[in-house]
């Protein structure tokens, strides 16, 4: 039986990449919280204190395992899962399967296909991950920034002051010279690599794959069907050899990406995510431009109202960049309460309550 706890719940991670490093971050500072278990991949990382997985000078006296099962022993009553789920979603399925099936509530990052699987996973996958949570008594909620809440529910939020809505595009605007993720940046995009080799993410069905989820999470919100997901992409060379975090990009290679996924409605591209990803400004200045230096987030609502709406996050401690995987972060660690609160099953943002985030804590001087 699900119990909701007034004062603090017992949590565990699973990933401390660039996503779980910042919710293991606020996994040790939040009262909220009490960590009980960090479950890492790297086995230079086995044995060390979480505090200084996180980046902080604190001693948390929880050392990390490469052991699943460790973890569970510790009965965490939610496990926030950071691990990548990009390069090997079946791995990452049967991690949060094992979790739920110890009854042990899932918040995470990965796999993302479970943020809305519904009309993008085969029924029998949905199947098995919901029996797991049914049959246990506990949720899974997946969820980030897009996919996550840049696409499922600030567009949802403004679509609700709509007389009338005709098209919902989400996008995503940035410069990832700094992101320092290799194995997304060269491996899943083809950054760096000939313009003739087709990468991961631009194969056939990836891209409606990895954001079918808020398509049909949209659709579903909007009381439509999409009869079909179409996928559009196009790649730009760099002029010349430049470096960025995750390493070197060499002339004539990929350098910036643009493509959409479109959910089709009667014919009409109705839901639209779109992704603009440059490793310089320079580079292709004719496709959509931030709304800040470096990136941005945006949502257009063509109806009556019409709305752009540009989300800019941004940092006291790092770039866009770093500010956005903050925000993920953010959104799957405030969600434990709500999740461990809430009914069993696959939760979405379309069944979750509004979640307000952490206590509100004025700095003196900070804010003008």
């Amino acid at each position: 039986m699900k119990v909701s706890h007034a004062s603090t719940f017992r949590v565990g991670l699973v990933g401390t990449g660039n996503a779980g490093k910042l919710a293991l971050n606020q996994l040790i500072l939040d009262p909220r919280f009490d960590l009980v278990a960090v479950c890492v991949h790297t086995p230079e990382k086995v044995g060390t204190d979480a505090g200084s997985l996180a980046g902080l000078a604190a001693t948390t006296g929880v050392l990390a395992t490469d052991d699943l099962a460790e973890l569970i022993a510790a009965q965490p009553q939610c496990v926030v899962y950071c691990a990548m789920g990009d390069t090997r979603p079946v791995e990452a399925t049967a991690d949060v399967v094992r979790l739920l099936a110890a009854g042990i509530n899932v918040v995470g990052s990965a796999p993302g296909h479970l943020q809305y699987p519904w009309g993008a996973m085969p029924q029998n996958a949905i199947d098995k991950v919901q029996s797991a949570a049914l049959d246990n008594q506990v949720s899974i909620f997946i969820t980030g920034v897009d996919p996550g809440f840049a696409s499922d529910l600030i567009p949802l939020a403004f679509a609700g002051t709509c007389q009338r809505v005709e098209q919902i595009r989400c996008m995503e605007i940035a410069d990832y010279a700094t992101y320092d993720g290799a194995e997304v940046m060269f491996d899943v995009m083809g950054f760096g690599k000939p313009m003739n080799e087709t990468p991961m993410l631009f194969l056939p069905g990836i891209l409606g794959l990895a954001w079918g989820t808020t398509i049909h999470h949209v659709a579903a919100a909007m009381g439509v069907t999409v009869d079909e997901i179409v996928e559009n992409h196009e790649s730009a060379p760099a002029p010349d050899g430049f470096e960025v975090a995750a390493g070197t990009i060499a002339r004539d290679t990929r350098a910036a990406v643009r493509f959409e996924i479109i959910g089709m409605v009667d014919g009409e591209p109705a839901i639209v995510v779109e992704h603009v990803t440059r490793l310089r400004g320079d580079l292709r200045p004719d496709w959509a431009q931030p709304a800040q230096p470096g990136g941005c987030y945006r949502v257009e609502i063509v109806g009556e109202p019409s709305y752009r709406v540009d989300i800019c996050p941004t940092s006291r401690k790092g770039d866009h960049n770093h500010a956005a995987i903050v925000a993920a972060a953010g959104r799957i660690v405030n969600a434990i309460p709500a999740v461990v609160a809430g009914p069993p099953g696959i939760r979405t943002a379309l069944d979750l309550p509004l979640i307000a985030g952490p206590t509100l804590t004025p700095v003196p001087g900070r804010c003008g």
